[in-house]
């Protein structure tokens, strides 16, 4: 058996500790103290955030907006995978340029310019408005069916390119076969493409999952001072009332959140791998 110079691995294993490892444990060290001072050893701040209904809530609020972002981009994603696999090399390149294009975007311009598409004289309710749908314009902003709005075509790429990457490497004979068999389009998506596009689901779930719940910017601007999310709370603790062991324990819920929504889509992999 050849054996391996863990001594490579040095590099990465040392930025792993500087920039993961070492934070980390600070963070849990000033999480440990019950006062903002940083005097009293103990578990307050802890015992306080877990024990208020508002902070459960902040963090059943992150938890379902990230849940919304996936589903949403996940019924957007798969039509227009499926349109992009069917085009011609031509228009996939096209297709190609549109999805990136957004990532060569600022965050912060895109996220300023859906507060004119979402604002009551904006096109949303413009539209809506002309077609007779509404009579009045609707509140978008500072919802949260606006956000997940503009989180759905800000996150948009990032769960449409693991999932063109895996669609485009299915083998097409199958997909002919289960028609020729007999199944309709949607018994074969549903028993053929969608178990073998499941791994770039899972990835650009992640991803999105990942992104949709820390995206302090967009949950600000768009969300305003009327939805508050776990970033929010962070900064707010920590710059503004300037209690660093709370926001020390509002960050960890934070990573500790993300972290359990990568693992359930981790376990929905390998649960799909055994059925």
């Amino acid at each position: 058996m050849e054996k391996v110079d863990w001594r490579l691995a040095a590099p990465l294993g040392l930025t792993y500790l500087i920039f993961f490892a070492a934070p980390f444990a600070i963070l849990l060290g000033v999480s440990l103290y019950s006062d903002s001072e940083q005097t009293v050893l103990g578990f307050g701040s802890w015992t306080k955030f877990y024990t208020d209904a508002f902070y459960l809530k902040v963090i059943y609020d992150t938890l379902k907006l990230g849940v919304f972002a996936v589903v949403a981009t996940t019924f957007l994603a798969y039509p227009l995978a499926l349109v992009f696999r069917a085009s011609s090399p031509r228009i996939q390149r096209v297709l190609i340029f549109v999805i990136l294009m957004p990532l060569l975007t600022s965050v912060v311009i895109r996220t300023f310019a859906w507060i004119v598409i979402l604002a009551r004289e904006g096109v949303i309710n413009q539209t809506l408005m002309t077609l007779g749908i509404t009579a009045t314009p609707l509140n978008l902003l500072q919802t949260e069916l606006g956000l997940v709005i503009a989180l759905t075509q800000i996150e948009m790429p990032l769960m449409l390119l693991p999932l063109l990457t895996i669609m485009n490497q299915m083998d097409q004979n199958l997909v002919d076969a289960s028609r020729a068999l007999g199944s309709s389009k949607w018994r074969t998506f549903f028993r053929v493409i969608l178990p073998l596009t499941l791994p770039g689901w899972i990835a650009g779930a992640t991803l999105v999952f990942a992104s949709a719940t820390t995206a302090f910017i967009s949950q600000s601007v768009i969300g305003g001072a009327r939805l508050v999310y776990l970033p929010a709370l962070i900064w707010q603790q920590s710059m503004v009332v300037y209690n660093w062991p709370f926001a020390a324990v509002a960050s960890l819920t934070l990573l500790f959140t993300v972290l359990s929504g990568i693992m359930a889509l981790g376990w929905l992999g390998r649960f799909a791998k055994t059925t």
